[in-house]
């Protein structure tokens, strides 16, 4: 039986789209029928700043009104983010954590978390999202998300991408797209 309710805090830089991404995997996930929420909190609210956004999903409504303390999934955006604050912090243990890295999953340890990594930073760049020395993550992690959880498709995510991205649609389904194929857990 699936659980119902679902908890994901993404981390960020501000500038990098963690709070676009809380945003766009809600509306993927309520076009799959699910109850959504998904809100930021920033501290110093500055570019490059740390961030975090929640996305909370449910088959039934929700009526919770708290940030997400103990999450499901974590999204790191940033792996510096990793050197400078708890990422983990209320995990569940079991949960997934996906990292915008380079490096391979099995590279990570964080207990009993499952662990995907997906070079978020180099798809972005070759898509034309953001420049190469500030891309655009984002629509490239959350294709990361569907394939590591699984429980947003990824075609729901391609379709919120081209409701919910300004510009340059296409590219970013397309990094989504990319991302999913190729994200890899340990």
């Amino acid at each position: 039986m699936e659980k119902e309710m679902y908890e994901v805090r993404f981390h960020g830089r501000g500038g990098q789209g963690a709070v676009t991404a809380a945003t766009i995997l809600a509306d993927a996930a309520f076009r799959e029928g699910k109850d959504v929420q998904a809100f930021p909190i920033f501290g110093v609210e500055r570019r490059g700043a740390p961030v975090a956004a929640f996305m909370r999903m449910d088959t039934k409504p929700i009526d919770l009104k708290t940030q997400i303390y103990e999450p499901d999934s974590i999204v790191v955006l940033d792996p510096t983010l990793l050197d400078v604050i708890d990422v983990t912090k209320g995990l569940k243990e079991g949960g997934k954590i996906i990292i915008n890295s380079s490096k391979k999953a099995s590279e990570f340890k964080f207990g009993k978390a499952k662990v995907y990594t997906i070079d978020a930073t180099k798809i972005a760049v070759k898509h034309g999202l953001g420049t190469k020395t500030n891309p655009i993550v984002n629509t490239a992690i959350l294709g990361a998300y569907s394939k590591a959880v699984g429980n947003v498709s990824i075609e729901a995510i391609e379709e919120a991408i081209g409701e919910k991205v300004p510009r340059k649609k296409e590219e970013n389904k397309k990094a989504a797209r990319e991302a999913y194929e190729v994200t890899r857990g340990e």
